[in-house]
């Protein structure tokens, strides 16, 4: 089977965004430096996932790489490095007109807007760091949480879609962001279209592999339209299983304890059932991760074992429907956080 094939919907993808470039520049002509750094952001991601799959990076540089690669996209950011703060809050920060003790602690690293009472902040760099680790997040979200044939694709379709529905939705309102939408919502298209021929060949069966090409390529799109869309913290929202895939797998990735290479579900060829792959340890070892305490091995700590040790062993393409299914909840999940439940929390 074909691996690193995500450098071929990569190739469309930028063909398709150049082809975009010349009508989108010549209406929108202000927008061309945020387009071409956009572009250069997701070349320099489809050119590191792909030499990933040849020459097998180490994790240092995965991390290091994307922060590189995140530089033009901070380096044209336009807007706004200030956040609303939720009202339940704010009189942490503000009360009758006077900043408070903890007010004044925090004002050394961000600025208070005392004309709006605490509730805009300014953080500065701090916002440009955020967003420079949310692009590195992006990119290693989706490779650590894989592995199992429609997962990669999968997962990336549905928070394309995701992306698209809260683009759409800001501009039929006519959000005052209008124009960063439709940017964001010129690169997205492109990128379900391609990801959806993609999902088709890589689903169960799988005749190809999308590989760490398709991965870090995939990340850095989510990070463009966020960070040039300037909705990047609502991007998070359509992220919460990987969010929640990093949590649990905390303890290994920072080696407290054993990480194998793979750490992809274990195939029984007899049953055709995927079962939670395991790591041998002693039995006095982590007690505090096992559910029997005399254990001599222990399960890899992904989402997808997880998921098996909760719902019990299933086939390949089953358990890929129901992580789907879950990010799917999650995606949906996001959008009624986004514009109902932050309506307690923001002003109008």
């Amino acid at each position: 089977i074909p691996e690193a094939l995500g450098i071929a919907p990569g190739a469309v993808f930028l063909v398709c965004l150049i082809i975009c470039l010349v009508g989108f520049a010549t209406s929108h002509p202000s927008k061309l430096l945020d387009l071409n750094c956009a572009l250069l952001s997701i070349c320099f991601m489809l050119f590191l996932g792909f030499t990933d799959d040849v020459l097998d990076w180490p994790w240092r540089y995965k991390l290091f790489l994307p922060s590189v690669a995140s530089l033009p996209l901070l380096c044209c950011y336009s807007g706004s490095t200030s956040i609303v703060v939720p009202i339940p809050l704010r009189s942490w920060l503000m009360q009758n007109g006077k900043v408070t003790l903890f007010g004044n602690l925090i004002g050394k690293l961000i600025t208070i807007d005392t004309n709006a009472n605490g509730a805009i902040v300014n953080l500065g760099i701090l916002y440009l760091l955020y967003m420079g680790m949310l692009a590195v997040f992006c990119t290693n979200a989706i490779n650590i949480y894989a592995g199992i044939n429609g997962l990669e694709a999968g997962q990336s379709y549905v928070i394309g879609c995701a992306v698209l529905v809260h683009n759409l939705l800001e501009i039929s309102a006519n959000s005052l962001a209008r124009e960063n939408h439709l940017f964001s919502l010129m690169i997205i298209m492109s990128f379900v279209g391609v990801t959806m021929g993609l999902l088709r060949h890589n689903w169960y069966p799988a005749s190809v592999f999308v590989g760490d090409t398709y991965c870090y390529y995939a990340g850095m799109v989510f990070a463009a339209t966020g960070i040039l869309g300037h909705f990047s913290k609502t991007l998070l929202l359509f992220f919460i299983p990987q969010i929640l895939n990093f949590l649990w797998s905390t303890p290994q990735l920072f080696k407290f304890v054993p990480c194998p290479r793979h750490r992809l579900p274990r195939y029984n060829a007899e049953t055709g059932l995927m079962y939670p792959s395991t790591f041998p340890c002693k039995s006095h070892q982590y007690t505090w991760l096992k559910t029997r305490p005399h254990d001599t091995e222990m399960a890899n700590m992904t989402l997808i074992n997880l998921c098996l040790q909760i719902l019990g062993p299933m086939t390949e393409q089953s358990l890929c429907l129901v992580l789907l299914g879950f990010q799917i909840a999650c995606c949906a999940f996001g959008l009624w956080v986004r514009y109902y439940v932050a309506q307690f929390f923001f002003d109008e």
